[in-house]
């Protein structure tokens, strides 16, 4: 039975120990504008290049991204998103909205994002099974870890 004494055991803290690192999402961000070599990658995120490379290995042995050689001589290697890291896209997309709506509320957004429909893309979050937006009050969250309730480690 997994311990209540710890922390909440939780996909979201799981993630965020990969891609929550600073550094991190904008690595991800700059791959999937389609810089994907190590001195863009470095100029666009501002990453000092020791942060980088370890931020960089740590993404490519979780599966987020795969390292592909372009030079042998010298030897060069470029970033590519992974099928999972291509599904951190739309979380990508989704911090950018938020950010745009309430970091930035009258400065005007710094990037806009066409989607193949040719407008400008507004991310919304949507049952996959029945495709209406997630909204707050219609969540019910149901803990899955012996031990656990939903506000925390079950009383004894």
């Amino acid at each position: 039975m997994p311990s209540t004494k710890g922390p909440r055991p939780c996909a979201i803290a799981d993630t965020l120990a990969l891609v929550g690192e600073k550094y991190s999402l904008l690595v991800l961000r700059e791959v999937f504008l389609g810089a994907r070599r190590f001195d863009q990658l470095a100029r666009n995120t501002g990453a000092p290049r020791d942060v980088l490379t370890a931020r960089l290995r740590r993404l490519v042995d979780a599966g987020v991204l795969e390292k592909a050689r372009y030079s042998e001589r010298p030897q060069r290697f470029e970033y590519r998103p992974t099928p999972a890291g291509l599904e951190l896209e739309s979380v990508l997309m989704t911090l950018m909205a938020w950010g745009d709506r309430h970091l930035r509320p009258d400065d005007g957004r710094p990037m806009l994002v066409e989607h193949a429909c040719g407008r400008t893309l507004t991310p919304v979050v949507t049952c996959a099974h029945c495709g209406t937006e997630v909204r707050h009050e219609d969540l019910t969250a149901h803990p899955q870890v012996p031990g656990w309730t939903v506000t925390g480690p079950a009383e004894v």
